[in-house]
């Protein structure tokens, strides 16, 4: 899979833009602040319809107007499809393949796939314990996109449900007593949708740990692959469940055991939202989590090495995303960037940004582009 050609209208800093690509390395060079990670975010949100540098869409429009678009021209098997996506903050965006509009937006995701290494990628690490539930949910989305549905439905579920809690802790009487009632409903919601995406990351934690130990051994010097381990940690005790049915009924029987503490505190205290992806290093009798005790360059390490596992194990799945490699050579040493760039130069398509050229490995040598000025040209 390749995108053989990107156009963005107020997109970023970008008012109309048309770049050729075309498989193998591409490398966006130029200072920082003209524009070349705004190319390459363009093309990732066509993956998962959000950025990976911010929450909320508003910033990806240009100042001064209303809607942005991004479409591309992607390659896949040899057959090119046109994907467009239109977007509109603080309303709907839309969504569209050869022309032709989608019903939702979402039903875009799972066309193009792409694995994104960032300096955000530290978060993965250092950060909260949501910045690892977005990771994980981010990966489950791009191998089964109906997936998305279930992540929004969720988020929605428990929304509603907090709204409740509140509503409930502050009501006296019958009005207390009705608005519990009413709590019965949105728990078996919860219970539900929670037990779906609970099912779906434990399962996914469980295939994308030997990838991972494989990863870290390639990108840490002097490393095994039993170095690195992750292992998901639930808000409630799973007691051995790990299918659907098993789940929600383990779910349904923890929230009612905290239903005191939830009406207290007005809030949801159990389900996926409160879980952890616990990151550790060091040997089987002596792991020490990630967060708060590895160097700067382990962190860095752990993080290649989760963006490394998610892309093997995408390609495992008979796929080969386009891989982003966006200004992270200048945070590395020059033994950790030949070694990363050795490690992806296979990939069908490589698209890389960097401040200076000599910061771009002789492993991933293709078509440069000047960026500058607002215009990419091409470094012929």
């Amino acid at each position: 899979m390749h995108v053989a050609h990107l156009t963005l209208h107020d997109f970023r800093s970008y008012a109309d833009l048309d770049v050729a690509l075309g498989p193998g390395a591409t490398a966006f060079i130029g200072r920082n602040g003209q524009g070349k990670t705004n190319l390459v975010e363009a093309i990732d949100y066509l993956s998962r319809l959000g950025s990976h540098r911010v929450s909320s869409d508003a910033p990806l429009v240009r100042a001064g107007t209303d809607q942005a678009i991004v479409r591309a021209a992607v390659v896949k098997d040899g057959r090119t499809a046109t994907l467009e996506v239109e977007l509109n903050p603080g309303r709907s965006n839309r969504a569209r393949i050869n022309r032709s509009p989608l019903p939702k937006a979402r039903e875009l995701l799972g066309i193009v796939r792409t694995v994104v290494f960032s300096p955000e990628d530290l978060t993965l690490v250092k950060g909260d314990p949501s910045d690892r539930r977005r990771f994980l949910d981010d990966l489950l989305v791009l191998r089964t996109p109906r997936l998305a549905g279930v992540r929004s439905d969720y988020d929605r579920v428990l929304k509603q449900r907090n709204s409740l809690l509140k509503t409930a802790g502050l009501a006296r009487g019958s009005a207390r007593d009705g608005a519990i009632s009413t709590l019965g409903v949105w728990d078996a919601h919860l219970a539900r949708t929670g037990a779906e995406l609970l099912e779906a990351r434990l399962a996914l934690v469980d295939q994308l740990r030997p990838y991972l130990g494989k990863a870290y051994e390639t990108v840490a010097r002097g490393a095994t692959r039993d170095d690195a381990e992750m292992d998901y940690v639930a808000s409630l005790d799973l007691a051995g469940a790990t299918d659907r049915a098993a789940l929600t009924d383990r779910l349904l029987a923890e929230v009612e055991a905290r239903r005191s503490d939830e009406l207290d505190r007005g809030i949801s205290l159990v389900g996926p939202h409160r879980d952890e992806l616990r990151l550790t290093l060091g040997s089987a009798d002596a792991r020490l989590p990630v967060r708060g005790y590895a160097s700067h360059g382990e962190s860095w390490s752990f993080a290649l090495a989760l963006r490394l596992a998610s892309y093997d194990l995408l390609r495992a799945d008979g796929d080969d995303p386009i891989l982003i490699l966006d200004d992270v050579f200048a945070e590395l040493d020059t033994e950790r960037r030949h070694q990363l760039a050795d490690l992806v130069s296979g990939a069908e398509q490589v698209l890389v940004t960097a401040a200076v050229a000599a910061d771009v490995p002789e492993a991933l040598a293709g078509v440069r582009y000047l960026v500058g000025g607002g215009e990419v040209v091409r470094d012929d």
